[in-house]
């Protein structure tokens, strides 16, 4: 199997290495990531500038590609230019933080995965809760099960997910962390600013996420993650809402000029 691997944490993030490593078992990779650090550009792409991009090495064993670009242009650039062969699986991470609830649609990590799957390859973006001691090894052989196991049950056509991996279950002993399917929550996070001055007396604000948004009936990511759960959440790239359709159909929307 050909994978491509992709992040917005840039080439040299730790994250990066261990599912590198992790999933070889899997098949051939392919490690395509930006230069930089990308976190939060969401699917944003490239197009008034050039792509630089180039070799990486790790030794005498060509690693892959650090491309001058977003997670999604490395994405796109891997499939149409850089692989020889068209991947069979894309995987986007180990991200440092999680990607759920509405940060899902900020996220760099999950950005690349859309893209391969607008390509109509299965695509699975990985996270890990933030922490200054990630046990990133931990995560990417937990990540590389449930990859192996969504490639064993999944229908023939292509798949887009988002896996996230808290803290607490890469140091629970092997075999006792649990993962749930579930929902990504859709409740907005507080919209807190702190505002201070700047050494020129100008006005600054930054945001702190506060409150955290509060969970209802419905189990999400975010409640599950919360509990200690891995999550994983089947995605989907069409926005859609086609129930409207129907509803609007009998309007008899026109323009007068």
């Amino acid at each position: 199997m050909k994978i491509l691997l992709a992040n917005d944490d840039g080439i040299y993030a730790p994250g990066l290495a261990a599912m590198e490593k992790a999933l070889r078992s899997l098949g051939d990779v392919t490690v395509i990531a930006p230069a930089t650090e990308q976190s939060g550009v969401g699917h944003s792409i490239t197009f008034l500038s050039p792509l630089v991009c180039k070799e990486v090495f790790d030794g005498d064993r060509r690693r892959g590609y650090a491309v001058e670009g977003s997670p999604a242009d490395c994405v796109k650039l891997g499939v149409v230019e850089l692989m020889s062969e068209r991947p069979d699986l894309i995987v986007s991470g180990i991200n440092g933080g999680l990607n759920a609830g509405i940060n899902v649609l900020y996220s760099g990590t999950v950005g690349a995965a859309i893209e391969g799957a607008f390509f109509g390859i299965t695509s699975i973006a990985v996270s890990l809760e933030w922490n200054e001691h990630a046990q990133f090894d931990r995560a990417a052989e937990m990540a590389r099960q449930v990859i192996q196991q969504i490639l064993e049950h999944k229908s023939d056509s292509p798949r887009l997910y988002n896996l996230n991996i808290p803290t607490a279950a890469t140091k629970l002993p092997p075999g006792e962390a649990e993962l749930k399917v579930v929902p990504m929550g859709v409740v907005r996070y507080g919209e807190h600013f702190i505002k201070r001055k700047d050494p020129r007396n100008r006005d600054y604000y930054w945001a702190t996420g506060d409150p955290p948004p509060a969970h209802g009936k419905e189990e999400t990511d975010l409640s599950a993650l919360e509990k200690g759960y891995l999550t994983l959440s089947p995605l989907h790239f069409d926005m859609t809402e086609r129930a409207q359709i129907d509803e609007m159909k009998p309007w008899n929307l026109r323009v007068v000029d």
